[in-house]
């Protein structure tokens, strides 16, 4: 993976949001979602071909964005999101991630299977938020 590609997904993203009027607020919460979730591919998926797909589906009233790589795959029930007592104690720095994504985006949903993993994020526009509002 080259380095910062994560960034490209999240420009990539932001002036995607920007056309849709999203206000700055979902704008700067899709760039961190976006960013995560290229983060956790990359690291996570242990792919052969060390690549990360990103899917974008621009509609009337929200945006959804799709990181799909060709991993192993995993359980995501196994992922045990860390305690505020961990990260204050120092404990545990990592693992924020998916819920880090549940509070930035309306929706997030895992897809996971022996063909890897695919990370659905939906972020709704607000009433009266913009120009595409019809």
């Amino acid at each position: 993976m080259e380095p910062n590609l994560e960034l490209v997904a999240a420009e990539t993203a932001s002036t995607i949001a920007e056309l849709m009027c999203f206000d700055e607020d979902g704008i700067d919460e899709i760039r961190m979602a976006i960013i995560e979730a290229c983060l956790n591919a990359f690291e996570h998926s242990h792919s052969p071909e060390r690549k990360v797909y990103i899917t974008f589906h621009i509609l009337p009233d929200r945006l959804i964005l799709e990181v799909t790589d060709h991993g192993k795959g995993f359980n995501p029930s196994d992922v045990r999101p860390p305690s505020i007592d961990e990260a204050v104690r120092g404990g545990r720095k990592r693992g924020w991630g998916f819920k880090l994504m549940r509070s930035l985006m309306d929706e997030v949903m895992i897809e996971t299977g022996s063909w890897g993993t695919t990370v659905r994020m939906t972020k709704m526009k607000r009433r009266g938020g913009g120009c595409y509002d019809r």
